[in-house]
């Protein structure tokens, strides 16, 4: 402005100067904007239209009719009118079964504002009847009867009539009634209406004619007998058909704690009228039904819930088969359930051709999800109970397939909560391989569900099973196979020293070439191994046994041994045709480029050979090509990893053990006894063969007897609870009122013992309270703090021991405590006793003998009185001498039961003092006179127990003995301030300190006992309780919960989430997706999905390595959060779960790049790639899901163009078992 202030006229005047904007503004209040025309009130015409007020809406119906029956006759005696407590409920405010269906599109997987149903077993919640049943009743005696401006009012009772003087009848009463009602008006009269009206309200009764009743009078004498011999009695009263709950006393406990919730039926019991027992069949098979098959049938035919426990390959199926039967005849739903997705694929096949009304829920797939038979994974049931799926209404049965999954440490505990949260009309059906546990397993469920368990276990083989060590090398020796355990469950010693022996050689003769031990290989190589396959299969081959299974614990192992073995053939041009034309089919739905993927054509050439192998490296489409193959007998040998024997019955004639050694993720180790029965079942085909054959191979050496007896013949693993708190659990929890975290773990597995003592620690509880107020009170002005002593003597007693405990390793206690010192001990019944230490234990340095002065009439003291002898030994300085010290013996005790170490030390020799009282603890020997080494020492010991000690002092731990160690001398410290604290008791100083502590010590123990009872009740004693309260901090500090632990909409967010919720929770919230592409984005979430930790570096650009720096900076903060609320977890830890190995090839994925080409990108296998991108779909939707609670329309449509990106060619391919 300064450059053209030169201007004759100054500035144009284009716009007002400030000064003139302000004196407007000041001088001109109309022209604000508040007094602009827009801001007036508006008139809008509007056609008047009457019958919008026919349309009302219509609200829930608070009561309905139900009909009263005679009890006896069952003919409908009247009808009552009852309240409808569940009129208006919907899936956001109530629980029940009866409240109203939510959306369509909510069926079938609910929604996470909605509440779960109520979970069977948990206690129903109750109505105060007190306070609600009067809420609706008008309260007469608080009426206002009239107005302050009125002159007259209403009266709600009726008029007292004057009094009356007698009157001749002729007079009427007409003029004195109108008189009265001149002054009131009254309700009756208000409501007085005539009789003839109201008769249409009332019930008409019908007279029904009462049929005959059976009586006992006027019989004759052959019915009187005839009634006496079959004890029938006349038919009750209807009064005494009716239970009236709330008058049960409370003596009666419906279900006592004895209460046995397993029971366990006997499968060697033959059912033979099973067909008269169930004469209309839900399902029928072409065969002859095993005895356990026909128990739990029977079971299933009652709605009861069954426990299934078999070997591989029993027939559990049948179980699970008739159990989907019964829903489609009774016209519910059943939901079976399995631990993996492909194993569902497998399943839904197998299902579809049995049952046609069946359907697929996996996290990707939907069909037929309005089926009577749903199958799914155990995670999808978890989300379809705490999002209120309106498909759980008509849940009859759930079967857990393979439940010894449990065991699982990553998602055992998926089962526990899926049991927990089941309604209570839903039977359940558990099959599992052989466990030992299956009853404590059992009743935890009944404890829970509260319904019984019947556990129907076999151990028996359909095909019996055969193990032998295979010691050949190909050539002379392929057929060395040596029996190890027979067809009956005999360990072969002879066979084990005939497979030792013949390997012995092999390496004898290997020495002798090679010229010495010293060049010997510790390893077979290529070409050996590739020998003693062509050998084996040459062997078994010519015996009929294939088709083999190799379990070869190892993925690359599998790869390369069937990499050496193409040279083999094991199948014919027939079955090559076969081969080759049912490949071409499942591959014509593959793209042209993705035909072509190197793992594709390779796998071509294997199996057309007769040669597979399957583990999680391989595509998924190519995993179930093989697995059809083989089932159809096509593939002669397959190399597969353990996860083979799960699931799907796809038995071979032999199985063949490459190693017995695995890697388990931390080292190696030898396979356990259930891992070896759950692949070793799959030898030997039902109806087909005879014995089914394992062989073990023994490559190197052969394996020790004893690793292989425990490893075949073992004990298999037991059920054990691997449930934990998850934060997705503990909010979807707190968002319904209810319900409480503490109720979950309460019924978790691993609080199965405590949960089954609750009625015990009741009953103990009420009996100590009960015989807490029978106890006297006294009264004595110096034992008012008697209560304080008892505490301090009490902690002191406990932290002595704690220090002798922690001490007795230290230089100068070793010293102190040797044969000859005088200790002064507390245990049992020597309670602050004399006694010499005579030897210490050689091997376990806390223990030692001592010896010890006995009276001649010893009294036997109760448990109370020796703990209250305990506690009053902390006031005193020495020992109590004892007054006829004539008997003496030795203690086994350990240095806890030290009181104190004193000065003084006698010459003895211990070992001869023990032998000599040992020896007169003989019969034959008890009368001979003790040993001279036993006579000084009892002397001795007499003297200081005459002398009361004189001259005996005690050694200071720290000042005598030496200690100088910080956490020895800070626990020192504490015990010599409780005992001052305990010495310095006022109540001390009390003449009958002793006779009053006695009688108060019994008062205090109850009330001790009292407070440990009420503990173990509470919520404080669950095992999970302090890592809960650290959880629940953790959702606080970040936001997920408020102070009262309602669930904010951050945590709303978080529980959409099917994994890593606070991670992907802080992100979306955080913004971090805003400004990046779908490819970026898609990049990064695979890091929350890629778990393969062998991975070569990617290759990343610089946006995203931003990306992945701010990933690790909310992952940093998060596991920073936890660390300062109590959890163990490390930081980097917790960074380092997020794997970004795969980010580059996620990336060029999204961004169009073909399948071939990324593959070049990394090292890691095709078919953990396709998890991983299968797997990222599923965290797009839940991310999307996120986008739409907070609205954010751009965040969902990215998430919809990512999701799009990544389904495509062969990752996305349908399986086959679904077409």
């Amino acid at each position: 402005m300064g450059s053209l202030s030169w201007l004759p006229a100054g500035l144009p005047p284009v716009l007002p100067t400030l000064k003139e904007q302000i004196e407007e503004y000041l001088l001109m209040p109309e022209e604000l904007p508040i007094h602009a025309p827009i801001h007036s009130r508006r008139w809008f015409p509007r056609t008047p239209s009457p019958r919008r007020l026919y349309r009302l809406t219509l609200f829930p119906v608070t009561s309905c009719l139900e009909v009263e029956r005679d009890p006896a006759t069952g003919h409908i005696t009247g009808v009552r009118e009852v309240s409808n407590s569940d009129a208006g409920a919907t899936a956001k405010n109530s629980m029940s079964m009866r409240r109203a269906p939510g959306p369509p599109e909510e069926m079938v997987r609910g929604s996470s504002t909605n509440l779960p149903f109520w979970p069977g077993g948990f206690p129903e919640p109750t109505l105060d009847k007190e306070s609600t049943e009067g809420e609706h009743e008008l309260d007469l005696t608080n009426l206002v009867t009239k107005h302050p401006r009125l002159s007259r009012g209403i009266t709600f009772e009726e008029p007292e009539p004057p009094p009356q003087e007698p009157q001749s009848q002729e007079e009427t009463k007409e003029p004195e009634e109108k008189k009265s009602s001149d002054l009131v008006v009254s309700i009756s009269d208000m409501l007085m209406v005539d009789e003839s009206v109201l008769k249409i309200f009332d019930v008409k009764e019908e007279q029904t004619k009462k049929p005959a009743t059976l009586t006992l009078e006027d019989l004759n004498e052959e019915d009187s007998n005839l009634i006496q011999t079959f004890k029938i009695e006349p038919a009750p009263k209807k009064e005494e058909f009716v239970l009236n709950i709330s008058e049960v006393p409370v003596e009666v406990e419906l279900s006592g704690p004895s209460t046995e919730w397993a029971e366990k039926v006997d499968v060697h019991a033959p059912v033979d009228d099973f067909h008269t027992r169930v004469p209309n069949p839900a399902c029928t098979y072409p065969f002859e039904l095993d005895i356990f098959q026909k128990q739990a049938i029977l079971h299933l035919e009652n709605r009861e819930s069954v426990f299934v426990a078999a070997h591989t390959s029993a027939g559990k199926t049948v179980v699970a088969e008739y159990a989907i039967a019964l829903t489609l005849k009774h016209m519910t739903r059943a939901i079976y359930t399995s631990p993996i997705k492909a194993l569902s694929n497998q399943k839904y096949r197998d299902l579809k051709i049995k049952f046609e009304d069946v359907g697929l829920l996996t996290g990707d797939i939907q069909i037929n999800p309005k089926a009577s038979c749903l199958i799914m994974t155990t995670e999808i049931l978890q989300s379809m109970l705490y999002n209120g799926s309106d498909l759980i209404r008509d849940l009859e049965w759930v079967i857990f397939d393979e439940v010894h999954y449990i065991n699982n440490a990553e998602r055992g505990h998926v089962w526990e909560e899926v049991l927990i949260m089941l309604p209570e009309r839903v039977s359940i059906v558990l099959l599992s391989a052989t466990v030992p546990n299956t009853i404590e397993f059992a009743d935890w469920i009944g404890r829970i569900k509260k319904r019984k368990i019947y556990v129907i276990s076999t151990t028996k083989r359909p095909v019996p099973l055969e193990h032998f060590l295979y010691t050949g090398m190909g050539g002379k020796s392929k057929d060395e196979r040596f029996l190890l355990i027979d067809a009956q469950g005999k360990f072969v010693t002879k066979g084990y020293n005939n497979a030792l022996a013949a390997k012995n050689e092999k390496k004898s003769k290997m020495q002798q070439q090679q010229h010495g031990p010293k060049h010997m290989r510790q390893h077979m190589g290529e070409k050996q191994e590739k020998n003693m396959w062509i050998g084996l299969i040459d062997h078994l081959s010519k015996r009929e046994l294939l088709p083999i299974v190799a379990f070869t614990l190892s993925k690359k192992r599998c790869d390369s041994n069937a990499s050496q073995l193409l040279s083999q053939d094991l199948t014919t041009s027939a079955e090559k045709g076969e081969i080759h034309s049912f490949i071409k089919r499942c591959t014509e739905r593959l793209q042209g480029a993705d035909r072509e993927l190197p793992q594709v054509v390779y796998m071509q050439e294997l199996l057309t050979k007769g040669i597979g192998v399957h583990h999680s490296g391989i595509l998924p489409i190519l995993k179930e090509v093989v697995e059809m193959l083989f089932a159809k007998g096509l593939v002669k040998l397959l190399f597969a990893t353990e996860t083979f024997a799960m699931g799907v019955n796809m038995p071979a004639r032999c199985v063949v053990f490459d190693s017995i050694r695995k890697h388990d993720g931390t080292g190696f180790r030898d396979l356990l006894p259930s891992e070896y029965i759950q692949m070793a079942g799959r030898a030997g085909r039902r109806g087909l063969d005879t014995t089914g054959t394992v062989i073990v191979l023994c490559k190197n050496d052969v394996p020790e007897m004893g690793d292989l007896h425990r490893m075949m013949l073992g004990k298999p693993t037991k059920l054990e609870s691997q449930f934990k708190l998850t934060y997705s659990m503990i909010l979807n929890i707190l968002r319904v009122e209810r319900m409480s975290v503490e109720d979950m773990m309460k019924r978790s597995f691993s609080e199965a013992i405590t949960y089954k003592n609750q009625s015990q620690y009741q009953a103990e509880l009420e009996l100590y309270t009960e015989q807490l107020k029978q106890e006297p009170e006294f009264n004595c002005m110096m034992c008012k703090n008697i209560e304080q002593y008892y505490a301090a003597a009490k902690e002191y007693v406990e932290q002595r021991a704690n220090v002798f405990n922690l001490i007795h390793g230290f230089p100068g206690v070793v010293k102190a405590v040797a044969p000859g010192r005088i200790l002064l001990i507390c245990y049992e019944q020597y309670q602050s006793y004399l006694a010499c230490v005579l030897k210490i234990d050689a091997k376990d340095k806390t223990k030692m003998i001592v010896f010890v002065l006995k009276e001649k009439s010893q009294k036997n003291y109760s448990k109370h009185e020796l703990m209250a002898k305990e506690s009053l030994s902390a006031s005193e300085a020495m020992f109590e001498p004892l007054e006829e010290p004539s008997e003496h013996g030795f203690l086994e005790i350990t240095f806890k039961h030290i009181a104190a170490i004193t000065n003084r030390l006698v010459k003895i020799d211990g070992d001869k003092v023990i032998d000599n009282i040992k020896k007169r603890q003989i019969p034959r020997f008890k009368d001979d006179p003790p040993s001279q080494s036993v006579m000084e020492l009892l002397k001795e010991m007499q003297r200081l127990n005459e002398s009361g000690g004189e001259n005996l002092k005690c050694l200071d731990l720290l000042n005598d003995l030496g200690i100088r160690e910080i956490a020895a001398v800070s626990n020192i410290h504490r015990m010599n301030l409780l005992k001052k604290k305990a010495v310095e008791m006022p109540c001390l100083d009390c003449t009958q300190f002793r006779e009053h502590f006695n009688m108060m010590y019994k008062k205090l123990h109850l009330r001790e006992e009292i407070g440990r009872l009420k503990f173990l009740m509470s919520e404080e004693a669950l095992q999970l309780h302090p890592e809960y309260q650290m959880r629940i901090q953790v959702l606080k500090t970040l936001g997920y919960i408020e102070e009262n632990n309602t669930v904010t909409l951050k945590g709303r967010v978080a529980c959409e989430m099917g994994n890593h919720e606070l991670m992907i929770t802080e992100l979306v919230l955080e913004n971090v997706f805003a400004e990046s592409p779908v490819e970026i984005i898609s990049g990064l979430l695979s890091s929350l999905v890629f778990q393969d930790r062998n991975s070569s570096d990617p290759e990343l650009t610089p946006e995203l390595l931003k990306g992945v720096q701010q990933f690790k900076n909310v992952a940093k903060r998060i596991g920073e959060v936890q660390k300062e609320c109590g959890l163990k977890e490390a930081v980097g830890d917790y960074v380092d779960q997020f794997n970004f190995g795969l980010t580059e090839v996620v990336y060029q994925w999204a961004k169009g790049m073909a399948f071939k080409k990324i593959m070049e990108l990394t090292d890691v296998q095709e078919g953990i790639t396709v998890k991983c991108i299968q797997r990222l779909n599923e965290v797009l939707k839940d991310v999307r899901n996120a986008a739409r609670i907070i609205g954010d329309p751009s965040l969902m449509q990215k998430m919809e163009e990512a999701s799009t990106a990544i389904k495509r060619d062969i990752v996305f391919t349908p399986s086959l078992y679904t077409q």
